[in-house]
Protein backbone atom coordinates (compact mmCIF):
# COMPACT_ATOMS: atom_id res chain seq x y z
CA UNK A 1 0.00 0.00 0.00
CA UNK A 2 2.87 2.37 0.53
CA UNK A 3 4.22 2.21 -3.23
CA UNK A 4 0.42 2.91 -4.02
CA UNK A 5 -0.17 5.78 -2.08
CA UNK A 6 3.80 6.78 -3.23
CA UNK A 7 2.49 6.43 -7.07
CA UNK A 8 -0.27 8.06 -6.09
CA UNK A 9 1.32 11.37 -5.09
CA UNK A 10 3.48 11.64 -7.65
CA UNK A 11 0.51 11.12 -10.09
CA UNK A 12 -1.11 13.75 -8.94
CA UNK A 13 2.20 16.02 -8.56
CA UNK A 14 2.67 15.66 -12.04
CA UNK A 15 -0.59 16.20 -13.07
CA UNK A 16 -0.75 19.50 -11.21
CA UNK A 17 2.81 20.39 -12.39
CA UNK A 18 1.67 20.15 -15.88
CA UNK A 19 -1.61 21.94 -15.88
CA UNK A 20 0.43 24.66 -14.20
CA UNK A 21 2.83 24.68 -16.85
CA UNK A 22 0.16 24.72 -19.70
CA UNK A 23 -1.57 27.67 -18.25
CA UNK A 24 1.48 29.39 -17.27
CA UNK A 25 2.63 29.29 -20.64
CA UNK A 26 -0.50 30.19 -22.04
CA UNK A 27 -0.45 33.56 -19.58
CA UNK A 28 3.11 34.01 -21.60
CA UNK A 29 1.98 33.14 -25.24
CA UNK A 30 -1.28 35.84 -24.49
CA UNK A 31 1.24 38.46 -23.84
CA UNK A 32 1.24 38.20 -20.06
CA UNK A 33 4.90 39.11 -18.86
CA UNK A 34 5.68 36.46 -16.25
CA UNK A 35 8.20 37.15 -13.79
CA UNK A 36 9.07 33.52 -13.89
CA UNK A 37 9.37 30.81 -16.54
CA UNK A 38 6.61 28.33 -17.10
CA UNK A 39 8.32 25.58 -15.83
CA UNK A 40 9.22 27.40 -12.35
CA UNK A 41 5.72 27.56 -12.06
CA UNK A 42 5.16 24.11 -12.63
CA UNK A 43 8.10 22.67 -10.32
CA UNK A 44 6.83 25.06 -7.62
CA UNK A 45 3.55 23.50 -7.92
CA UNK A 46 4.88 20.40 -7.93
CA UNK A 47 6.93 20.88 -5.01
CA UNK A 48 3.94 21.70 -2.49
CA UNK A 49 2.21 18.84 -3.79
CA UNK A 50 4.43 15.90 -3.59
CA UNK A 51 6.85 17.04 -0.29
CA UNK A 52 4.31 17.24 2.27
CA UNK A 53 2.03 14.38 1.03
CA UNK A 54 5.52 11.84 0.82
CA UNK A 55 6.49 12.83 4.25
CA UNK A 56 3.29 11.92 5.78
CA UNK A 57 3.46 8.63 3.94
CA UNK A 58 6.96 7.92 5.33
CA UNK A 59 5.42 9.17 8.78
CA UNK A 60 2.38 6.77 8.23
CA UNK A 61 4.78 3.43 7.63
CA UNK A 62 5.56 2.90 11.07
CA UNK A 63 2.37 4.15 12.23
CA UNK A 64 -0.09 1.90 10.49
CA UNK A 65 2.28 -1.25 12.04
CA UNK A 66 1.21 -0.09 15.32
CA UNK A 67 -2.66 0.62 14.20
CA UNK A 68 -2.88 -2.91 13.03
CA UNK A 69 -0.97 -4.32 16.02
CA UNK A 70 -3.43 -3.15 18.27
CA UNK A 71 -6.24 -3.82 16.11
CA UNK A 72 -5.10 -7.20 15.96
CA UNK A 73 -4.30 -7.47 19.84
CA UNK A 74 -7.87 -5.88 20.55
CA UNK A 75 -9.68 -8.83 18.58
CA UNK A 76 -11.09 -12.39 19.99
CA UNK A 77 -8.30 -13.98 18.56
CA UNK A 78 -5.43 -11.26 19.80
CA UNK A 79 -6.81 -11.49 23.34
CA UNK A 80 -6.83 -15.23 23.92
CA UNK A 81 -2.81 -14.82 22.77
CA UNK A 82 0.26 -15.71 25.68
CA UNK A 83 0.69 -13.62 28.00
CA UNK A 84 4.37 -13.85 27.48
CA UNK A 85 5.76 -11.51 25.16
CA UNK A 86 7.94 -13.34 23.04
CA UNK A 87 5.92 -16.54 22.24
CA UNK A 88 3.35 -13.77 21.32
CA UNK A 89 5.98 -11.66 18.94
CA UNK A 90 6.68 -15.22 17.29
CA UNK A 91 2.97 -15.86 16.86
CA UNK A 92 2.19 -12.16 15.36
CA UNK A 93 5.24 -12.61 13.50
CA UNK A 94 4.69 -16.01 11.47
CA UNK A 95 0.73 -14.40 11.23
CA UNK A 96 2.40 -11.47 9.26
CA UNK A 97 4.20 -13.57 7.06
CA UNK A 98 1.11 -15.61 6.23
CA UNK A 99 -1.06 -12.15 5.42
CA UNK A 100 1.82 -11.06 2.91
CA UNK A 101 2.12 -14.25 1.64
CA UNK A 102 5.71 -15.64 2.51
CA UNK A 103 4.32 -18.45 4.20
CA UNK A 104 0.83 -20.48 3.50
CA UNK A 105 0.48 -22.06 7.13
CA UNK A 106 1.88 -21.62 10.15
CA UNK A 107 3.08 -23.41 13.17
CA UNK A 108 1.05 -21.86 15.62
CA UNK A 109 -2.84 -22.62 15.19
CA UNK A 110 -3.32 -18.76 16.49
CA UNK A 111 -0.98 -17.45 13.13
CA UNK A 112 -3.46 -18.96 10.88
CA UNK A 113 -6.60 -17.57 12.88
CA UNK A 114 -4.60 -14.07 13.07
CA UNK A 115 -3.70 -14.08 9.59
CA UNK A 116 -7.25 -12.86 7.71
CA UNK A 117 -7.45 -10.37 10.54
CA UNK A 118 -3.97 -8.66 10.24
CA UNK A 119 -4.63 -8.80 6.41
CA UNK A 120 -7.80 -6.84 6.78
CA UNK A 121 -7.14 -4.46 8.99
CA UNK A 122 -3.54 -3.72 7.06
CA UNK A 123 -5.73 -3.25 4.12
CA UNK A 124 -8.08 -0.64 5.71
CA UNK A 125 -5.21 1.21 7.35
CA UNK A 126 -3.43 1.56 4.50
CA UNK A 127 -6.01 2.72 1.64
CA UNK A 128 -6.73 5.39 4.48
CA UNK A 129 -3.46 6.65 4.30
CA UNK A 130 -3.46 6.50 1.14
CA UNK A 131 -6.43 8.50 0.71
CA UNK A 132 -4.95 10.73 3.14
CA UNK A 133 -1.49 11.07 1.17
CA UNK A 134 -3.72 11.84 -1.86
CA UNK A 135 -5.72 14.89 -0.22
CA UNK A 136 -2.79 16.42 1.11
CA UNK A 137 -1.34 16.66 -2.41
CA UNK A 138 -4.66 17.67 -3.91
CA UNK A 139 -4.47 20.11 -1.06
CA UNK A 140 -0.91 21.10 -1.75
CA UNK A 141 -1.09 21.46 -5.67
CA UNK A 142 -4.53 23.50 -5.27
CA UNK A 143 -3.31 25.90 -2.73
CA UNK A 144 0.18 26.62 -5.05
CA UNK A 145 -1.89 26.55 -8.05
CA UNK A 146 -3.79 29.50 -6.54
CA UNK A 147 -0.42 31.81 -5.84
CA UNK A 148 1.01 31.52 -9.77
CA UNK A 149 0.13 34.21 -11.80
CA UNK A 150 1.76 37.16 -13.68
CA UNK A 151 3.69 38.51 -11.01
CA UNK A 152 4.71 35.61 -8.80
CA UNK A 153 8.33 35.08 -8.43
CA UNK A 154 8.50 31.03 -8.96
CA UNK A 155 12.09 30.70 -9.35
CA UNK A 156 12.59 32.18 -5.85
CA UNK A 157 10.41 30.14 -4.27
CA UNK A 158 11.62 27.33 -6.09
CA UNK A 159 14.93 28.41 -4.98
CA UNK A 160 13.86 28.17 -1.62
CA UNK A 161 12.63 24.64 -1.49
CA UNK A 162 15.68 23.72 -3.01
CA UNK A 163 17.91 25.54 -0.03
CA UNK A 164 15.81 24.26 2.61
CA UNK A 165 15.85 20.36 0.87
CA UNK A 166 19.89 21.04 0.88
CA UNK A 167 19.98 22.28 4.48
CA UNK A 168 17.63 18.98 5.39
CA UNK A 169 20.07 16.84 3.69
CA UNK A 170 23.31 18.69 5.36
CA UNK A 171 21.76 18.38 8.39
CA UNK A 172 21.38 14.31 8.59
CA UNK A 173 25.11 14.26 9.01
CA UNK A 174 25.07 16.41 11.78
CA UNK A 175 21.94 14.50 13.30
CA UNK A 176 23.14 10.90 12.93
CA UNK A 177 26.44 11.96 14.27
CA UNK A 178 24.18 13.31 17.36
CA UNK A 179 22.48 10.35 17.47
CA UNK A 180 25.31 8.44 17.99
CA UNK A 181 26.95 9.98 20.27
CA UNK A 182 23.63 9.68 22.39
CA UNK A 183 23.15 6.36 22.23
CA UNK A 184 26.67 5.55 23.28
CA UNK A 185 26.43 7.88 25.71
CA UNK A 186 23.27 6.90 27.50
CA UNK A 187 23.99 3.40 27.58
CA UNK A 188 27.85 4.11 28.66
CA UNK A 189 26.21 6.03 31.68
CA UNK A 190 24.53 2.72 32.56
CA UNK A 191 27.55 1.00 32.40
CA UNK A 192 29.38 2.87 34.53
CA UNK A 193 26.54 3.05 37.33
CA UNK A 194 27.72 -0.62 37.62
CA UNK A 195 31.61 -0.44 37.06
CA UNK A 196 33.97 2.30 38.09
CA UNK A 197 35.23 4.86 35.48
CA UNK A 198 38.71 4.78 37.38
CA UNK A 199 38.70 0.87 37.24
CA UNK A 200 37.81 1.17 33.55
CA UNK A 201 40.53 3.16 32.23
CA UNK A 202 43.25 2.08 34.78
CA UNK A 203 42.10 -2.13 35.35
CA UNK A 204 44.51 -4.15 33.07
CA UNK A 205 42.82 -7.38 33.66
CA UNK A 206 39.74 -7.82 30.37
CA UNK A 207 37.71 -10.53 31.75
CA UNK A 208 34.31 -9.09 31.06
CA UNK A 209 32.51 -13.09 30.70
CA UNK A 210 33.34 -13.68 34.26
CA UNK A 211 31.79 -13.73 37.67
CA UNK A 212 32.30 -10.94 38.49
CA UNK A 213 33.55 -9.15 35.49
CA UNK A 214 36.98 -7.63 35.15
CA UNK A 215 36.88 -4.43 32.88
CA UNK A 216 40.02 -3.10 32.73
CA UNK A 217 40.20 -1.72 29.42
CA UNK A 218 44.06 -0.26 29.41
CA UNK A 219 45.61 -3.84 27.57
CA UNK A 220 42.63 -3.17 24.76
CA UNK A 221 43.64 0.64 24.29
CA UNK A 222 47.55 -0.35 23.83
CA UNK A 223 46.65 -3.20 21.59
CA UNK A 224 45.25 -0.66 19.74
CA UNK A 225 47.42 2.05 19.46
CA UNK A 226 50.52 -0.82 19.47
CA UNK A 227 48.64 -2.48 16.09
CA UNK A 228 47.07 0.83 14.34
CA UNK A 229 48.94 3.49 16.30
CA UNK A 230 52.90 2.30 16.04
CA UNK A 231 53.38 -0.77 13.83
CA UNK A 232 50.78 -0.05 11.06
CA UNK A 233 51.96 4.13 10.82
CA UNK A 234 55.90 2.81 10.78
CA UNK A 235 54.94 0.79 7.63
CA UNK A 236 52.29 3.32 6.33
CA UNK A 237 54.23 6.42 6.64
CA UNK A 238 57.46 6.67 5.08
CA UNK A 239 56.30 4.48 2.10
CA UNK A 240 53.02 6.39 1.70
CA UNK A 241 55.32 9.65 1.80
CA UNK A 242 58.00 8.70 -0.20
CA UNK A 243 55.85 7.33 -3.01
CA UNK A 244 54.00 10.48 -2.84
CA UNK A 245 57.55 12.72 -3.37
CA UNK A 246 58.50 9.66 -6.38
CA UNK A 247 55.21 10.15 -8.07
CA UNK A 248 55.17 14.45 -7.83
CA UNK A 249 58.45 15.31 -8.39
CA UNK A 250 61.06 12.22 -10.39
CA UNK A 251 58.13 9.62 -11.72
CA UNK A 252 57.77 10.14 -16.03
CA UNK A 253 54.28 10.92 -16.79
CA UNK A 254 54.07 7.36 -18.40
CA UNK A 255 55.03 6.15 -14.96
CA UNK A 256 52.99 8.54 -12.69
CA UNK A 257 49.64 7.47 -14.88
CA UNK A 258 49.86 4.09 -14.24
CA UNK A 259 51.44 3.95 -10.76
CA UNK A 260 49.18 6.29 -9.15
CA UNK A 261 45.84 4.76 -10.10
CA UNK A 262 47.86 1.17 -8.71
CA UNK A 263 48.53 2.61 -5.73
CA UNK A 264 45.09 3.62 -5.37
CA UNK A 265 43.96 0.19 -5.71
CA UNK A 266 44.63 -0.94 -2.25
CA UNK A 267 41.80 1.52 -0.84
CA UNK A 268 39.15 -0.37 -2.89
CA UNK A 269 40.68 -3.80 -1.47
CA UNK A 270 37.97 -4.89 1.30
CA UNK A 271 39.48 -5.28 4.47
CA UNK A 272 37.89 -9.45 5.08
CA UNK A 273 40.77 -9.77 1.92
CA UNK A 274 43.38 -7.70 4.07
CA UNK A 275 42.36 -10.14 6.78
CA UNK A 276 43.04 -13.40 5.23
CA UNK A 277 45.78 -12.17 3.52
CA UNK A 278 47.26 -11.37 7.09
CA UNK A 279 45.90 -14.67 8.52
CA UNK A 280 47.41 -17.16 5.87
CA UNK A 281 50.33 -15.34 4.55
CA UNK A 282 51.96 -12.71 6.48
CA UNK A 283 51.13 -14.31 10.07
CA UNK A 284 53.06 -17.73 9.60
CA UNK A 285 55.94 -16.37 7.66
CA UNK A 286 56.39 -13.68 11.07
CA UNK A 287 56.03 -16.49 13.22
CA UNK A 288 58.22 -18.71 11.33
CA UNK A 289 60.89 -15.68 10.86
CA UNK A 290 60.96 -15.29 14.65
CA UNK A 291 61.39 -18.89 15.54
CA UNK A 292 64.19 -18.94 13.62
CA UNK A 293 66.01 -16.08 15.28
CA UNK A 294 65.67 -17.99 18.46
CA UNK A 295 61.88 -16.39 19.77
CA UNK A 296 60.20 -20.02 21.19
CA UNK A 297 57.29 -17.59 22.18
CA UNK A 298 55.97 -16.43 18.74
CA UNK A 299 52.16 -16.91 17.54
CA UNK A 300 50.78 -16.78 14.28
CA UNK A 301 48.41 -14.09 15.56
CA UNK A 302 50.39 -10.96 16.62
CA UNK A 303 50.23 -7.58 16.58
CA UNK A 304 53.10 -7.31 14.21
CA UNK A 305 51.23 -9.65 11.29
CA UNK A 306 48.01 -6.96 12.04
CA UNK A 307 50.24 -4.11 11.53
CA UNK A 308 52.01 -4.67 8.97
CA UNK A 309 48.94 -5.20 6.61
CA UNK A 310 46.77 -2.50 8.31
CA UNK A 311 50.11 -0.29 7.65
CA UNK A 312 49.60 -1.70 3.46
CA UNK A 313 46.29 -0.86 3.33
CA UNK A 314 46.46 2.84 4.47
CA UNK A 315 49.40 3.50 2.15
CA UNK A 316 46.85 4.76 -0.12
CA UNK A 317 45.34 7.42 2.35
CA UNK A 318 48.58 8.92 3.14
CA UNK A 319 49.92 8.91 -0.38
CA UNK A 320 46.83 10.75 -1.98
CA UNK A 321 47.01 13.31 0.46
CA UNK A 322 50.61 14.00 0.63
CA UNK A 323 50.55 13.87 -3.13
CA UNK A 324 47.71 16.43 -3.29
CA UNK A 325 49.74 18.84 -0.97
CA UNK A 326 52.59 18.35 -2.73
CA UNK A 327 51.54 19.13 -5.77
CA UNK A 328 49.71 22.46 -4.63
CA UNK A 329 52.67 24.38 -3.42
CA UNK A 330 53.10 27.18 -5.94
CA UNK A 331 55.74 25.78 -8.58
CA UNK A 332 57.44 29.73 -8.25
CA UNK A 333 58.84 28.25 -4.52
CA UNK A 334 60.22 25.17 -6.35
CA UNK A 335 61.23 27.51 -9.01
CA UNK A 336 62.82 30.06 -6.65
CA UNK A 337 64.85 27.14 -4.87
CA UNK A 338 66.20 25.74 -7.66
CA UNK A 339 67.18 29.24 -9.02
CA UNK A 340 69.21 29.97 -6.34
CA UNK A 341 71.22 26.53 -6.34
CA UNK A 342 69.10 24.63 -4.16
CA UNK A 343 69.73 20.08 -5.62
CA UNK A 344 66.74 18.72 -6.46
CA UNK A 345 66.18 17.05 -3.01
CA UNK A 346 67.10 20.05 -0.88
CA UNK A 347 64.12 21.77 -2.74
CA UNK A 348 62.18 18.35 -1.56
CA UNK A 349 63.38 18.82 2.01
CA UNK A 350 63.89 22.33 2.68
CA UNK A 351 60.72 23.98 0.45
CA UNK A 352 58.18 21.34 -0.45
CA UNK A 353 57.60 18.95 2.59
CA UNK A 354 57.75 21.75 4.63
CA UNK A 355 54.74 23.83 2.55
CA UNK A 356 52.81 20.52 2.27
CA UNK A 357 53.21 20.04 5.81
CA UNK A 358 49.09 20.67 6.68
CA UNK A 359 48.26 18.21 4.10
CA UNK A 360 50.84 15.60 4.76
CA UNK A 361 49.89 15.73 8.73
CA UNK A 362 46.63 16.12 8.30
CA UNK A 363 46.83 12.77 6.13
CA UNK A 364 48.79 11.19 8.91
CA UNK A 365 45.89 11.61 11.65
CA UNK A 366 43.16 10.54 9.22
CA UNK A 367 45.29 7.32 8.86
CA UNK A 368 45.95 6.83 12.41
CA UNK A 369 41.87 7.08 12.79
CA UNK A 370 41.42 4.93 9.98
CA UNK A 371 43.54 2.24 12.00
CA UNK A 372 42.53 2.36 15.34
CA UNK A 373 38.90 1.89 13.87
CA UNK A 374 39.82 -1.68 11.68
CA UNK A 375 38.70 -4.97 13.04
CA UNK A 376 38.65 -7.42 10.45
CA UNK A 377 42.16 -7.65 10.42
CA UNK A 378 42.81 -7.69 13.57
CA UNK A 379 40.28 -10.61 14.34
CA UNK A 380 41.62 -12.67 11.52
CA UNK A 381 45.57 -12.01 12.36
CA UNK A 382 45.97 -10.49 16.19
CA UNK A 383 43.98 -12.52 18.55
CA UNK A 384 41.10 -11.89 21.12
CA UNK A 385 43.05 -12.00 24.38
CA UNK A 386 43.60 -8.83 26.18
CA UNK A 387 47.74 -8.51 26.77
CA UNK A 388 49.50 -5.84 27.76
CA UNK A 389 53.08 -6.04 26.28
CA UNK A 390 55.54 -4.31 23.83
CA UNK A 391 56.27 -8.33 22.59
CA UNK A 392 55.28 -7.55 18.41
CA UNK A 393 55.57 -11.45 18.13
CA UNK A 394 52.91 -11.97 20.75
CA UNK A 395 48.90 -12.16 20.26
CA UNK A 396 47.02 -8.73 21.48
CA UNK A 397 43.44 -7.69 20.73
CA UNK A 398 42.14 -4.14 19.97
CA UNK A 399 38.88 -2.51 21.40
CA UNK A 400 37.00 -2.93 17.81
CA UNK A 401 37.57 -6.64 18.39
CA UNK A 402 35.92 -6.70 21.69
CA UNK A 403 33.08 -4.80 20.43
CA UNK A 404 32.41 -7.37 18.05
CA UNK A 405 33.01 -10.42 20.95
CA UNK A 406 30.73 -8.56 22.95
CA UNK A 407 27.73 -7.87 21.06
CA UNK A 408 28.11 -11.15 18.82
CA UNK A 409 24.85 -13.49 19.40
CA UNK A 410 21.75 -12.76 21.82
CA UNK A 411 22.83 -10.26 24.56
CA UNK A 412 20.81 -8.55 27.72
CA UNK A 413 21.54 -4.99 26.97
CA UNK A 414 20.83 -4.76 30.92
CA UNK A 415 24.22 -6.80 31.87
CA UNK A 416 27.80 -5.10 32.50
CA UNK A 417 29.20 -7.23 29.84
CA UNK A 418 26.90 -5.90 27.42
CA UNK A 419 26.94 -2.53 28.74
CA UNK A 420 30.74 -2.67 28.15
CA UNK A 421 30.75 -2.42 24.29
CA UNK A 422 28.96 1.03 24.21
CA UNK A 423 31.60 2.26 26.91
CA UNK A 424 34.45 0.75 24.76
CA UNK A 425 32.80 2.49 21.50
CA UNK A 426 32.21 5.92 23.18
CA UNK A 427 36.13 6.38 24.47
CA UNK A 428 37.08 5.01 20.63
CA UNK A 429 35.10 7.50 18.94
CA UNK A 430 36.27 10.77 21.41
CA UNK A 431 39.85 9.40 20.67
CA UNK A 432 39.04 9.69 16.47
CA UNK A 433 37.50 12.32 17.24
CA UNK A 434 40.84 14.25 18.63
CA UNK A 435 42.34 13.01 16.15
CA UNK A 436 40.25 14.28 13.56
CA UNK A 437 39.82 17.87 15.45
CA UNK A 438 43.83 18.19 15.95
CA UNK A 439 44.58 17.56 11.70
CA UNK A 440 41.92 20.04 10.96
CA UNK A 441 43.65 22.57 13.17
CA UNK A 442 46.68 21.66 11.55
CA UNK A 443 45.61 21.94 8.19
CA UNK A 444 43.87 25.15 8.93
CA UNK A 445 46.81 26.72 11.19
CA UNK A 446 49.61 26.37 8.50
CA UNK A 447 47.44 26.40 5.30
CA UNK A 448 47.20 30.05 5.20
CA UNK A 449 51.36 30.55 5.44
CA UNK A 450 51.92 29.53 1.85
CA UNK A 451 48.82 30.38 -0.19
Amino acid sequence: MTLIAILAVLAIALAAGAVVRKRAAGLRAGGGKLNSLPIYHAVHVLLWSAFPALVFVAAWAPISKSIVNQAVLSSPAGQALPAFDMQRNAILAEANDIARGAKTVGIYPEANALAPIIESQSAKVGWAGTLVAALLAAAGAFLAARRSGVEFRARTAVERWVMTLLVAASMVAVLTTLGIILSLLFESLLFFKEVSIFQFLTGSVWSPAGHPGSFGSIGLFWGTAFIGAIIAMIVAVPLGLMSAIYLTQYAPSTARRWIKPTLEILAGVPTVVYGYFAALTVGPAIRDLAVGIGITSASSESALAAGLVMGIMIIPLISSMSDDSITAVPQSMRDGSLALGATRSETIKKVLLPAALPGVVGGILLAVSRAIGETMIVVMAAGLASNLTANPFASVTTVTVQIVQLLTGDQEFDSAKTLAAFALGLILFIVTLILNLVALRVVRKYREAYD
